[in-house]
C-alpha cells in the first residue's frame, strides 16, 4: 500500500470562551480519522489553532482589565489541556494571532489586490459615539421594527422571527455602552467572490463536499453571490491591513489561513516542508472538518481566496451536524450545554469518544447524544462485550500457564473472520461511517463472548487448570480481544494503551491484523474501563447547572453594583435625561375588564379603555400585570390606573402585554391603583 501525505484540521475554537462538548464531537471526529491514517502507516498530519482575533475578544479582554494577548494565551492553554484531557493528537496546536499568519494572510491579500479581485467602496454603518467603534449586528439592541418587542438584537427578533438591519430597529442603542448609534460612512474592502463563480461551481461539484452539502452551494452560486467585506476599521484586535494604516482584516479573513500558518509553524521544528501541502500542484491531500454552521466561510471564500492567491484547494470539506443532548439543543439553565472540564472532572473521556464514534456517519444531521443511552451503551458495548472477553480468558492463563499464550488457538477460522474484516473497518473510518465500523466490531465481540460462552473454560478449569484445551480456548479470546483492540484503537486511544502494556506488546499497528499472538508472555490483567455510574451523570449535569447559576448571580451582582454606584455618585437611582422622560406617554385608564391568568401566580389580564382617538375610536389595550396579590378581577372593574400607553408590546410567557399600569405600595396586599373618581376622565394625558 502506498503511503499518503495528508494534512488535516478541524475548526478553530474562539478563544473567548471554555471547550464544550459541541466543539468535542468535531476534534474527536477528527481525531478518530488521523489516528487511522496514522495506524495504517500513512504520513498524516493533524494542525489546529486558536480563532483569537476580533471584536468580542477586544471588549472581553478590556473588561477584565488585561491586554488581549494576555487573554487569548490564556484560554489556549486552557484549550489545549481540555484537548488534550480527550486524547486528541494534535501535531500542532497554534494561535492564528502569530507571525506566520500576519506574514501568509498579507501576502495572500496582497495577491488578491494584485489580481484584481478586492474592491474598495465606502459604505454607511451604525456607530458607537461613546466607545468610538463601528457595531457588528450582534451590539445593537432595540425594539423590533415588526412587533414591537423590546431588547433584541440588530439583525432578527427572538420573538416575531423577522429579520431586517441594524438601521430598522426602533430606539436602537449600543449593548457595549448604551449610547444611541449614529450613522457614519467609512471606506471597506471587498473580496470580489462573485468572479469565482465558475470556478466554485466547478470546485463544489467535484466530490470535494457532501451532496447535500453541495446542492445547498449550488443555490447560493445561482442566486446569492456577493462581495465578502474583509476589513473592519479600529479599533479592532487583529492585524491591519497592508498600507492601510487604521484598518484590520475582519477575522474571518485570517481564521482559515491559520490552518496554512499552524503547519508553518510545525514545518520550522520538523523536516516537514510547507510548499509539499499547499503549493498549486501539491500531491498530498488536506481535509477541513468543520460544523454546517461555518461551510460558506471554508467552501466558498476560502477555495477562491486560495484559487486567485496561487495556493491548491482543499481536498475536500467534510460537514457535520450539531450535538444535541437528550433531544433538544444544549442549554446551561438545564445543565446540558456541558464544558470539557466539566465533563472531566466526572466522567471517563473514552466513553465519550465511543458513544460518538458509534453514532457519527459522515452525513450532517444532527447527533444527539441521550444520557440514558450512553451509559447503557458503554456499560453494553465496552465492559460487557469487549473488556469481558480479555478479563474472563486472562486469569486462567496467568494462573495455569504463567501467562504464555498457547502455540496455537483453539478456534482459528474465528480469528480469521475477525482478520478478514480489516478492509471493511478501515474503509467505514475512511468515509467517516464510524457507527457502521463500529457495528461491525461489537458483532464479533458478541461472537467471540458466545464462543467463550460455549466452550465454558472455567468448567474445564475446575478439573485441570493446566488444561491444554483450556489454555487454546483462552488463547483464542486473548487474540479476538487483541484485534477487536487493533480496531478500536483510533477511537480508544487510553485503553489501548492499557491492553498493549497487558498484552506485553509494542503500540498496535493496522498492519498487525495480519498476524495473531501465539506462544506469548502476556502480563497479568487489570481493568481497562469502569462501568458507566448514572450518579455522575448526574452529578456533572448538576454542577453544570450550579455553574451556570453561580455566572448569572455574579452579573446580577456587577450590574447591581454598578448601580449602586451611580446612585452613591447622584443620590438618586441611575437618573435620566428630560427628554427621555418626555418620551413618556402616561394616561389615565378605566378598567373595564379583568381576570385571572391560568398557570400565572401573580398576573390579572386587564382590558383598558383610554378613551377616544382624534376619529373618536374608542382606545383599548389589553395589559398583563403582576397585582394578583392585592387585586381580585371582579374589584377592579370600574376602578382607574395610570397607563404607560406608548411602551411597545412585549410578548410574556401568557401573551402579549400592550402597555404597563402604574401602581404605588410597597407590596402584597398593599398596591393601590386610583379609585374612580367624578373629576377624572379615562384618557385624560398625565403631563
Amino acid at each position: 500500500m502506498k503511503s499518503r501525505k495528508i494534512l488535516v484540521t478541524s475548526a478553530l475554537p474562539y478563544a473567548n470562551g471554555d471547550i464544550h462538548l459541541g466543539h468535542l464531537m468535531e476534534t474527536i471526529q477528527t481525531d478518530i480519522w488521523v489516528r487511522l491514517q496514522k495506524m495504517r502507516g500513512h504520513d498524516c498530519l493533524y494542525v489546529c489553532a486558536d480563532d483569537a482575533h476580533g471584536t468580542a475578544i477586544m471588549l472581553s479582554a478590556e473588561a477584565r482589565g488585561i491586554t488581549a494577548e494576555e487573554l487569548i494565551a490564556e484560554v489556549k492553554a486552557s484549550h489545549e489541556a481540555d484537548f488534550a484531557g480527550f486524547h486528541i493528537g494534535f501535531d500542532n496546536y497554534y494561535s492564528t494571532h502569530s507571525e506566520e499568519n500576519q506574514q501568509l494572510s498579507s501576502s495572500i491579500y496582497q495577491a488578491l489586490d494584485a489580481n484584481g479581485h478586492i474592491a474598495r467602496r465606502s459604505i454607511t454603518q451604525l456607530y458607537d459615539p461613546e466607545k468610538e467603534l463601528f457595531l457588528a449586528d450582534r451590539y445593537i439592541i432595540g425594539s423590533c421594527p415588526k412587533c414591537k418587542a423590546p431588547d433584541q438584537y440588530g439583525d432578527n427578533c427572538e420573538v416575531c422571527g423577522s429579520t431586517y438591519s441594524p438601521a430598522e430597529l426602533i430606539e436602537p442603542r449600543s449593548k457595549i455602552s448604551g449610547a444611541v448609534p449614529v450613522e457614519k460612512e467609512s471606506e471597506h474592502f471587498f473580496f470580489r467572490l462573485p468572479e469565482f463563480r465558475d470556478m466554485l461551481k466547478s470546485w463544489t461539484r467535484s466530490g470535494t463536499l457532501q451532496n447535500q452539502v453541495a446542492n445547498k452551494l449550488n443555490e447560493w452560486l445561482d442566486d446569492e453571490l456577493h462581495e465578502w467585506d474583509i476589513s473592519r476599521d479600529a479599533p479592532y484586535f487583529g492585524f491591519e491591513i497592508p498600507g492601510s494604516p487604521g484598518k484590520y482584516f475582519y477575522v474571518w479573513l485570517d481564521a482559515p489561513i491559520g490552518y496554512m500558518a499552524s503547519l508553518e509553524n510545525l514545518c520550522k521544528r520538523s523536516d516537514y516542508e510547507f510548499d509539499d501541502y499547499w503549493k498549486a500542484d501539491s500531491e498530498a491531500e488536506v481535509y477541513h472538518f468543520i460544523g454546517k454552521d461555518i461551510v460558506n466561510f471554508h467552501t466558498l471564500f476560502w477555495p477562491a481566496m486560495l484559487s486567485s492567491a496561487g495556493y491548491r484547494t482543499p481536498t475536500a470539506v467534510y460537514v457535520h451536524g450539531f450535538l444535541t443532548v437528550d433531544g433538544t439543543k444544549m442549554s446551561k439553565s438545564r445543565g446540558t450545554f456541558v464544558n470539557a472540564r466539566t465533563y472531566l472532572d466526572h466522567l471517563d473521556p473514552e466513553y465519550l469518544r465511543y458513544y460518538l464514534a458509534a453514532k457519527l456517519s459522515s452525513g450532517i444531521d444532527d447527533l444527539d447524544l441521550n444520557l440514558e443511552d450512553f451509559a447503557q451503551r458503554v456499560n453494553s458495548d465496552l465492559v460487557g462485550k469487549v473488556v469481558n472477553i480479555a478479563s474472563r480468558c486472562a486469569g486462567f492463563i496467568g494462573k495455569g500457564f504463567a501467562g504464555k499464550l498457547a502455540l496455537e488457538p483453539d478456534n482459528l477460522p474465528l480469528l480469521e473472520e475477525i482478520q478478514g474484516a480489516a478492509e471493511e473497518v478501515s474503509q467505514f473510518y475512511e468515509q467517516r461511517e464510524y457507527g457502521k465500523a463500529i457495528r461491525l466490531i461489537m458483532t464479533f465481540a458478541d461472537k467471540a463472548n458466545q464462543y467463550i460462552n460455549d466452550k465454558q473454560p472455567w468448567v474445564i478449569a475446575k478439573t485441570d487448570k493446566q488444561s491444554s484445551e483450556l489454555q487454546a480456548i483462552c488463547s483464542t479470546g486473548i487474540n479476538a480481544f487483541r484485534l477487536l483492540m487493533i480496531y478500536l484503537k483510533p477511537v480508544l486511544p487510553a485503553m489501548a494503551e492499557k491492553a498493549e502494556a497487558f498484552l506485553a506488546v509494542d503500540p498496535l499497528k493496522w498492519s498487525d491484523l495480519d498476524t495473531l499472538l501465539l506462544d506469548h508472555t502476556i502480563n497479568k490483567f487489570k481493568p481497562l474501563m469502569t462501568r458507566v455510574e448514572m450518579d455522575k451523570i448526574k452529578a456533572m449535569i448538576e454542577q453544570t447547572q450550579k455553574n451556570y447559576e453561580t455566572q448569572q448571580s455574579s452579573a446580577k451582582k456587577a450590574t447591581k453594583a454598578d448601580q449602586q454606584s451611580e446612585q452613591d455618585n447622584t443620590g438618586f437611582e441611575p437618573i435620566i435625561e428630560f427628554p427621555d422622560f418626555a418620551k413618556v406617554d402616561l394616561r389615565i385608564a378605566a378598567i373595564v375588564a379583568a381576570e385571572q391568568v391560568e398557570g400565572a401566580d401573580k398576573l390579572l389580564r386587564l382590558k383598558l379603555d383610554l378613551g377616544k382617538d382624534k376619529n373618536g375610536e374608542t382606545i383599548e389595550r389589553t395589559v398583563l400585570s403582576g397585582i394578583k396579590s392585592a387585586y381580585a378581577p371582579e374589584d377592579l372593574v370600574g376602578k382607574l390606573t395610570v397607563v404607560v400607553a406608548n411602551l411597545a408590546p412585549r410578548k410574556m410567557k401568557f401573551g402579549v402585554s400592550e402597555g404597563m399600569i402604574l401602581a404605588a405600595g410597597p407590596g402584597g396586599e398593599d398596591i393601590w391603583l386610583l379609585s374612580p373618581d367624578s373629576g377624572a376622565a379615562a384618557g385624560l394625558r398625565v403631563t
